[in-house]
C-alpha cells in the first residue's frame, strides 16, 4: 500500500514551477489527462498560457494577435481547445430515412428571401470566422484566417438563395499576412516523381499525399461565442489525376444536422483541397506540388447545393452539435452518411427504372388500342 501511494505523494510534493515546466511540454490530450492525476496538476492545468501553447502547436494560426484577441473574447484558449479538438459525430445518420413527402417551399416570403428572421434567431455572415490549418507529415504548410463570409456585405439577398461556397485561397489572402502561394516538395517529404506516366501506374505520390495531409477548419461564431471544427482531420476520400493528369483532389468534411432547416435532416460539409504538380524530378528541379484550391460547401443527401440562408443556420446549429475525441468514430459517421446516400441514389434509380418501364408499357398499350380501333 505504501508503494502505491508513493507516486501520488511525490507529485504532490513537486515544486509548482517544476510542475508547470512538466505540464507545458505536454500535448492537449496528455495535459487533460495529467489534470486528473492530482490536485496540484489540476490547479496548474487551468493556466491559460499552457493551453495557449497547446493551441499554437496544434493550430499555428491561433498565434496571430487578432486570433488571440478573438479567442480571449469567446472564453479563452482552454475552452477553445475543448471545443475544437473533438470532431463532429452525427449519430442521426444511422436513423436517417428520406421522406419523399417533404418538399422545399416553392415560394418564399420577402423576409425569408432577404434572410430576415426573428431577432433572437438571426445569424449574419459577419458573425463567422474561419481558422484553417493544413499539415503534411506533422509540418504546417498553410495557415489562413477569414473574417466573415465574403461577398455578402451588401446583403442584397442573392447570397441567401445562391449555393453556399467559400473559396478560402481566393479571399483569405486579402487580410492574411502570409500571402505567398503554398507549395509541397521533396524536401517536405514528398517522394520524387520522374514522370506522370510512372505515377499513373504506381500511384506513389498520390498515396503519400493522401496519407500525409491533415486539415483543420475551425468556425467561430463571435456573437454566440462558440466554436467547432468542421474538418475530419484526415481525408475522407479523393481522386488522383482529376480533371487533368496533374491534379490531386482530397476531400475532408463532416456530417451536420439540418433538423428543422431542410427536409433531408442531415447535410454534408464538404471541404475540398486540390494540389497540382508544377514540377517533376529533373535536372536541378525537385518534384513540387502547388495548392490550387481550398474550399467549403454544403450539400444535402441528394447532392444538391445548400443555399446561403440555410447554410448559415446549419453552421450555427453545428456549434452545439455532438463531438468525440475518438477520430475513428467521427470518420465512421461520415462513412455511414456516404452509405445512406448511395442507398438513396440506388432507390431513386430503381424508381426511375420502374417509371420508365411503366411509360413504355403505357405507350405500347396506347398504340395497340389505336390500331385496334382504326384498322
Amino acid at each position: 500500500m505504501a508503494l502505491s501511494l508513493a507516486p501520488a505523494e511525490s507529485m504532490a510534493s513537486l515544486n509548482s514551477d517544476l510542475s508547470y515546466d512538466i505540464l507545458r511540454r505536454l500535448d492537449g490530450p496528455t495535459l487533460a489527462s495529467a489534470a486528473c492525476a492530482c490536485a496540484a496538476f489540476c490547479s496548474i492545468s487551468k493556466e491559460e498560457k499552457l493551453w495557449e501553447n497547446v493551441c499554437s502547436s496544434t493550430w499555428p494560426s491561433t498565434s496571430r494577435e487578432d486570433v488571440k484577441s478573438l479567442i480571449s473574447c469567446i472564453g479563452g484558449f482552454r475552452k477553445f481547445y475543448a471545443d475544437c479538438f473533438p470532431l463532429i459525430v452525427n449519430k442521426d445518420v444511422a436513423e436517417y430515412q428520406w421522406n419523399g413527402h417533404l418538399e422545399y417551399p416553392e415560394e418564399w416570403t420577402e423576409a425569408e428571401y432577404y434572410g430576415d428572421v426573428d431577432e433572437f434567431e438571426s445569424v449574419a455572415p459577419s458573425d463567422f470566422v474561419s481558422i484553417v490549418d493544413i499539415r503534411y507529415k506533422d509540418k504546417t504548410i498553410c495557415s489562413k484566417v477569414l473574417w466573415g463570409i465574403p461577398n455578402v456585405n451588401e446583403l442584397s439577398g442573392w447570397f441567401y438563395n445562391c449555393p453556399f461556397r467559400i473559396d478560402l485561397l481566393t479571399y483569405a489572402a486579402r487580410d492574411d499576412d502570409n500571402e505567398g502561394e503554398v507549395f509541397l516538395s521533396v524536401s517536405d517529404g514528398l517522394p520524387p516523381i520522374l514522370s506522370m506516366e510512372k505515377e499513373r501506374k504506381d500511384g506513389k505520390l498520390w498515396m503519400e499525399l493522401r496519407d500525409g495531409l491533415r486539415l483543420s477548419w475551425i468556425v467561430v461564431n463571435k456573437k454566440v461565442k462558440q466554436t467547432v471544427n468542421l474538418a475530419s482531420w484526415s481525408p475522407l476520400g479523393g481522386q488522383r489525376h482529376w480533371p487533368t493528369d496533374k491534379d490531386f483532389v482530397t476531400r475532408f468534411g463532416s456530417v451536420l444536422s439540418a433538423k428543422g432547416i431542410l427536409p433531408c435532416q442531415v447535410v454534408e460539409c464538404i471541404l475540398i483541397m486540390k494540389f497540382r504538380v508544377v514540377h517533376t524530378e529533373g535536372e536541378g528541379v525537385q518534384t513540387t506540388l502547388k495548392l490550387t484550391e481550398l474550399s467549403m460547401q454544403l450539400k444535402d443527401m441528394e447532392g444538391a447545393h445548400v443555399n446561403g440562408r440555410s447554410s448559415l443556420l446549419i453552421l450555427k446549429k453545428a456549434l452545439s452539435c455532438h463531438r468525440s475525441k475518438n477520430h475513428s468514430e467521427a470518420l465512421e459517421s461520415c462513412h455511414l452518411y456516404s452509405k445512406a446516400q448511395a442507398e438513396l441514389k440506388e432507390e431513386k434509380m430503381r424508381n426511375e427504372s420502374r417509371l420508365d418501364r411503366l411509360c413504355i408499357l403505357s405507350g405500347i398499350a396506347a398504340s395497340l388500342t389505336f390500331w385496334y380501333y382504326f384498322l
